[in-house]
């Protein structure tokens, strides 16, 4: 596998068309390589992975403003259904951190569904993201069959130079309290079962290791899924919790399920580097 930019028109289009293969929206909802050109001539980062000359797997960046500091925000990144599980994603993550440190900057944010486990284990289980934010129906209504809950999603910081990112590359792995307080369990015939806040600085919240699986089956308890996640992690927002780790694919009760380890400020910024601390406070 080869990962390098895309800078070619023809390259362009062949994201196009893997915009709408991946993710099944109409034209009017990809973005159009027209689009592309100008904004990889202005700082934007369009990387393409190939297997010999075939396109399998992009991701595409541009500069951004947050904070008053300079950021990249990874606005996409998609590979081929048949090229999944190969860590190709991964990769494509660590080319775009290589090359926002080679342009001196230490931040990347992107957004992702929190329902989607396979997602949230690359987050924050191998690449070491926070976050703090949630945003209800980010983009609206789309074509997508991926969409059909909705498009509620995690903002999520990737502080490069953080000595926790550092650590996950690396591969170790941090483990949550053995008996941690839980907003949401999943229950015997996968439902959401919700609990309420406490004082703990610490808390559990759990998901379905396959919510596509269960919006195939039931789409309805998908849609439940949806709001009792909305309703947790907007809580825990409100009190100041980060989302920090992710502890995945645990079989509870002969459920499989992930659970999302949220912690207090002061916690997570223990596991930060000086510059995010600056970042956070400019």
């Amino acid at each position: 596998m080869l990962i390098r930019d895309l800078n070619q028109l023809s390259e362009m289009q062949a994201v196009e068309n893997l915009q709408k293969e991946i993710w099944g929206v109409e034209d009017r909802e990809i973005l159009p390589a027209l689009a592309m050109i100008p904004v990889t001539k202005v700082g934007g980062l369009l990387l393409g992975a190939f297997d010999a000359d075939e396109l399998i797997g992009f991701a595409f960046a541009f500069p951004g403003v947050e904070n008053h500091r300079l950021i990249l925000h990874s606005d996409m990144l998609a590979v081929k259904p048949a090229y999944r599980s190969h860590g190709i994603g991964y990769q494509l993550k660590l080319a775009q951190r290589r090359r926002a440190l080679e342009e001196g900057i230490d931040t990347i944010t992107w957004t992702f569904d929190p329902l989607q486990s396979l997602n949230a284990r690359l987050n924050f289980g191998k690449l070491g993201v926070v976050s703090d934010k949630y945003y209800k129906d980010f983009y609206g209504e789309t074509t997508s069959f991926l969409h059909s809950t909705g498009t509620d999603r995690l903002w999520v910081t990737w502080p490069l130079n953080a000595k926790r990112v550092a650590a996950r590359i690396a591969g170790t792995h941090y483990s949550a309290p053995s008996e941690p307080p839980k907003l949401l369990t999943v229950g015997d015939q996968l439902e959401p079962i919700s609990s309420d806040l406490n004082s703990s600085n610490q808390h559990l919240i759990e998901i379905p290791s396959n919510i596509n699986a269960v919006s195939e089956d039931d789409p309805m308890l998908a849609g439940r899924w949806r709001l009792a996640t909305r309703n947790a992690f907007t809580n825990a927002l409100a009190k100041g919790l980060w989302w920090t780790s992710l502890i995945w694919f645990q079989q509870v009760n002969s459920r499989l399920v992930d659970i999302y380890w949220l912690r207090g400020i002061r916690e997570t910024l223990q596991t930060l580097t000086s510059t995010f601390h600056r970042q956070r406070r400019g």
